[in-house]
């Protein structure tokens, strides 16, 4: 790898200009897309033609715990070979010295990718459009909170101090001077993608109190979901810059509305580049219904995936502009799976369920797993719902347990997403959910203790 700088992308080679390279930092996402991995120095970084790292760190729970996931069918730790994806080099802005972050893959010993990365898993489903014939097109756009220090869990999490000296306010939807008060904190999030070659589309204030909405440039879908991995470590990193935390929790706060990963999913032609969702004269295509009919069908099996712990849950309820069902509008806010307006060429279908807790890779492939899956049944969808969709029932699971036994039993998806992967995800999110059963809560301490 002695030449690896000369294929470092624009922006990690503009970034090292002049600059002498001083550390690698080696990552991989885990289940949760927490980066794990080595930071090693440069001239041993470009030795190496891959690391190794034990394949049980897509066994571990977001506690750190393992429960029976690691013996499980007769759980082996073994090595992987993680080998580096060059494309994906990029600064760290935030370090004391000069960095550069690199995403690896996971391969076996035999070379085969491990069926449980979870960038795998996202490369398995953009391979199953590519064998159509069709190229997947994402759009992410990133929902958090900006908040004040927490540093004991027992107390509620509050909204950050804004420039003005007083607490973010709530309900200021699009409001310049509420963004405003978190300036220094969005200047820094701004000059870190800048020095890492990301576009930011826009940033927005959302309905909750400290809530903001960072929209992407839509593209490949392996490479925007690199793109919210990384941009999730360095909103925090510019958050700490500034004395507060940037917390992508799907429910910081009650009362409040709750942090989405709206993703826009459009499919082209890989051979004439067109809008497969849009006919010649721009009217509605079959596969376009067909897409929706799939998220329809499939999108409670996935809901697991794309909300993956028990506070995922608590966003989606009434008016809180989250979905509470699996209804589909043209422009309505309200339904869990809108059709935003767009001319033919730019025609897409709006994922509004899944939740910015859930792991970038992992939202997106369940998510254009379901539309895969209705593309070749090609089944029709309910009939488009007009209204709003909070008067109607809710239809997908309520609790984390419900969305697990549906996910368990979901093989069809399994097939798409990667069997070895369901059965991994299974186990953990299991562990999980089981681990957090047995904390009470002050809610159960408040009105149980002296009432039953």
């Amino acid at each position: 790898m002695s030449d690896w700088l000369e294929e470092l992308p624009p922006a990690a080679r503009e970034y090292l200009e002049g600059k002498r390279l001083d550390e690698v930092e080696c990552i991989i996402p885990d289940l949760p897309g927490i980066a794990r991995g080595k930071a090693v120095p440069a001239t041993k970084f470009a030795r190496q033609e891959y690391f190794h790292l034990p394949d049980s760190i897509f066994y571990q729970t977001i506690t750190g715990e393992w429960g029976d996931a690691a013996g499980a069918d007769g759980f082996i730790e073994k090595d992987m070979i993680l080998r580096p994806d060059i494309s994906t080099a990029t600064a760290a802005p935030w370090t004391g010295d000069w960095t550069l972050q690199v995403i690896h893959d996971a391969f076996d010993r035999d070379g085969n990718p491990v069926e449980y990365s979870p960038r795998n898993v996202l490369k398995r489903v953009v391979d199953l459009y590519r064998a159509q014939g069709w190229e997947p097109v994402v759009a992410p756009e990133m929902e958090f909170f900006l908040v004040a220090r927490n540093l004991d869990p027992a107390h509620e999490i509050k909204p950050m101090m804004g420039r003005s000296g007083r607490p973010a306010a709530a309900r200021q939807a699009y409001s310049m001077t509420a963004v405003d008060e978190f300036g220094p904190v969005i200047d820094d999030i701004y000059d870190f993608a800048e020095a890492q070659g990301f576009e930011i589309d826009g940033i927005t204030q959302e309905g909750g109190a400290g809530q903001l909405e960072i929209n992407l440039i839509h593209g490949d879908p392996v490479r925007l979901a690199d793109e919210v991995f990384y941009f999730k470590r360095l909103i925090r990193e510019a958050a700490l810059r500034h004395d507060c935390y940037a917390t992508f929790m799907a429910k910081p706060i009650a009362n409040e509305p709750g942090s989405a990963m709206h993703i826009h999913h459009s499919v082209l032609d890989a051979t004439t580049g067109k809008n497969i969702f849009s006919g010649p004269q721009g009217g509605e295509t079959d596969a376009f219904y067909h897409f929706i009919a799939g998220m329809q069908n499939h999108m409670p099996d996935a809901l697991a995936v794309i909300a993956p712990y028990v506070n995922s849950y608590r966003r989606y309820v009434k008016d809180h502009a989250a979905p509470i069902n699996l209804e589909w509008g043209r422009d309505n806010r309200t339904t869990g799976i809108r059709v935003p307006l767009s001319g033919p060429a730019s025609r897409r279908v709006e994922n509004r369920l899944a939740g910015m807790d859930c792991n970038p890779y992992l939202g997106i492939a369940a998510s254009l797993a379901c539309g895969y899956l209705g593309l070749m049944e090609q089944k029709k969808p309910k009939a488009e719902f007009k209204g709003d969709a909070y008067d109607g029932d809710g239809d997908i699971p309520q609790v984390l347990g419900s969305a697990l036994d549906l996910f368990e039993e979901a093989t069809t998806l399994h097939e798409v997403l990667g069997p070895d992967f369901a059965r991994v995800y299974a186990i953990v999110k299991r562990a999980e959910y089981e681990e957090f059963l047995h904390v009470i809560s002050p809610w159960e301490r408040e009105h149980l203790l002296m009432n039953v």
